[in-house]
């Protein structure tokens, strides 16, 4: 997983102040210390799993002895009732642990599973379009939701602000008109930012082709409107769809011949993915448990 490892450790001391806070009443109070199990995480549903580096360290920053094996790595399609990983530690932190360890992989594993479904859906009109996510992450989750988009074989848009140009209607309406913004970003930003502008009309793909932008992103067009802007553009730069791509749509939208589908759906309103965690018999530390 390419994460920042000290930036991970933040995002899950967070999740686990919020909510294990100064301690899991419940299972203190059921749970002697020193007593150890194994637990079994169990796909409910067929998905791609997504986040086990995660879900590994979460047991590790609450019991630094927890021993997490996966039986399947990030990216693999599993059927339902398959075993996920197991998890091997003091039971007070698997069960204090549970909640935030499913939250990060079922979240993660259902953006994979969507993005698996959306590429598919894509390729199969278009072998050569791209799908790829957007900036509407859960705040302080965007890597982890970027890394989660990668694990289902889709692509990753612009990370943030800063390294990318994307000139939206807001900014042409501030500006004035797309060569307006198209040359205040080009006087201002280093040669090496990719410049794309969204549009919304052919005279307005006509404007952008003279403005000299790199990629230019159909917004909200209707299929037939956008096969006529790729025809116009004709392989010149990269062109992108965008603007109410549904997992249904998909398939309509690559034939037009794009070269780019940016989906906000893969991570705003994503379905997390059916994963439980199954404890197994206890044993006394010392007795059986694991060393």
């Amino acid at each position: 997983m390419d994460i920042d490892p000290i930036a991970l450790d933040r995002l899950i001391d967070l999740a686990l102040a919020e909510d294990v806070g100064t301690g899991d009443i419940t299972t203190n109070s059921i749970v002697p210390p020193g007593q150890r199990s194994q637990a079994h995480f169990l796909a409910k549903s067929e998905g791609v799993i997504a986040g086990l580096d995660v879900a590994a360290r979460v047991f590790t920053r609450l019991d630094p002895s927890a021993r997490f094996e996966a039986r399947v790595r990030d990216g693999d399609l599993v059927a339902t009732g398959a075993v996920v990983a197991t998890v091997d530690g003091a039971i007070r932190a698997v069960l204090s642990g549970e909640r935030v360890a499913l939250n990060f992989l079922q979240r993660l594993s259902g953006i994979a599973t969507a993005a698996r479904q959306a590429v598919q859906a894509a390729t199969a009109a278009n072998p050569k379009v791209l799908v790829v996510d957007t900036r509407k992450t859960v705040p302080g989750l965007r890597a982890l939701d970027k890394y989660a988009v990668r694990c289902g074989g889709a692509g990753n848009h612009r990370f943030g602000l800063y390294d990318a140009a994307l000139i939206k209607d807001n900014h042409i309406a501030v500006a004035g008109g797309i060569a307006a913004a198209v040359r205040a970003v080009k006087r201002t930003a280093s040669p090496f930012v990719k410049v794309e502008v969204e549009v919304q009309t052919l005279d307005q793909v006509d404007e952008a082709l003279a403005a000299g932008v790199d990629v230019i992103m159909l917004d909200n067009m209707a299929p037939d409107e956008m096969r006529r802007a790729v025809a116009r553009i004709g392989g010149r730069i990269l062109v992108e769809a965008s603007g109410g791509i549904t997992l249904e749509r998909l398939g309509q939208v690559a034939a037009t011949g794009v070269d780019l589908i940016s989906m906000g759906s893969l991570t705003h309103s994503v379905k997390a993915m059916d994963i439980s965690l199954e404890v197994g018999e206890l044993s006394r530390a010392g007795k059986g448990g694991p060393k």
